[in-house]
């Protein structure tokens, strides 16, 4: 394969190229791998998209909003990426990577790009090469790149450590399904984003997105936010009501940051943790070594009749088979 072509194909905008790219940095094959780190260097350097990554409970209707945002945002002139992030079955390893029937207005637009793909094993919310999907969602010229994660859980803020917006969806009253975990969630998120504003449903999205802006105010100020932030806002996909707003609120966020020093300080600050996530992704990836794997399964088989703790297997593994 011609990687500088392929580079070349994806700058000038072509979708059909842009999604074989993506194909080769998500592919497992090292080979595959290999071309897709080839285009990414090949790509233009000066493109700087505006990472946006979403999260929210199931059924808040994270498909719904991401539609009806990106419309308003191509009606602005803006190019937009949606990368959905779908869960993988834990006992086929398939996924049904359906979001584009739920967002048929979107997909049908040339000035959007709609890329599903499989969480596989990898935990965080998102694929284990969103990152590099990003990139080169980057590199193709678009404006506005949407992060879709598999939904909320204890470590689905992963989507934090790529995107230069945080958004969490919520629903009207939807309090105890958050417990145990919004608190780390809510202290990632850079807004919080009460959905399904409308109808019935509008007075207990008021009193919802109240008792999160009261929650918001308890947590202690980050220095990368500006006063009033973060913040609660009150929205309805279906309705399209309080985008425009929105999108004014974290367009000021993003101005503030570049102005502070904060933006690039940040995309630094996540290339960083992402060249350390690469690094134990490679240090894990000698455990498929055939000599490892053997020397894990004589291992394992002590443990099993208990003549090793899992503590003492697992040193023994790492002072004779990984370490070099």
């Amino acid at each position: 394969m011609d990687t500088t072509d392929l580079a070349d194909r994806i700058a000038r905008g072509e979708r059909r190229a842009l999604a074989r790219g993506i194909t080769l940095v998500e592919s497992a094959r090292v080979d595959h791998q290999a071309q897709g780190a080839e285009v990414i260097a090949a790509l233009p350097r000066d493109r700087q998209a505006l990472r946006i990554g979403l999260s929210g409970t199931p059924g808040v209707g994270k498909s719904t909003f991401i539609e009806a945002f990106g419309m308003m945002l191509i009606g602005q002139g803006l190019r937009v990426a949606v990368l959905a992030v779908d869960p993988s079955s834990a006992r086929s390893g398939g996924s049904i990577l359906g979001d584009k029937t739920r967002m048929d207005r979107l997909s049908r637009e040339p000035g959007a790009f709609i890329r599903p793909s499989p969480s596989r094993t990898h935990l965080g919310g998102v694929a284990r090469r969103t990152r590099e999907a990003v990139a080169l969602c980057e590199g193709a010229g678009f404006d506005v790149v949407l992060i879709e994660t598999v939904g909320v859980g204890q470590s689905e803020t992963v989507v934090a450590q790529m995107a230069d917006l945080f958004l969490l969806l919520l629903a009207p009253a939807g309090g105890d399904e958050l417990q145990g975990v919004k608190r780390g969630i809510m202290e990632m998120a850079d807004m919080i984003l009460i959905n399904k504003a409308d109808g019935d449903l509008k007075p207990a999205a008021t009193r919802t997105c109240a008792d999160y802006a009261g929650a918001l105010r308890l947590l202690r100020k980050r220095p990368q936010d500006p006063e009033g932030y973060p913040r609660a806002m009150m929205v309805s996909a279906l309705a399209e009501e309080g985008l425009e707003a929105a999108w004014a609120d974290m367009q000021t966020l993003v101005d503030w940051r570049r102005r502070e020093g904060f933006f690039d300080a940040t995309r630094a600050a996540q290339a960083r943790y992402w060249f350390e996530e690469e690094v134990r992704q490679a240090l894990l990836s000698q455990l498929d070594d055939p000599r490892v794997r053997a020397g894990m399964d004589d291992l394992a088989a002590h443990v099993a009749q208990g003549d090793l703790t899992p503590v003492a297997a697992a040193l023994e593994l790492v002072q004779t088979h990984l370490r070099r």
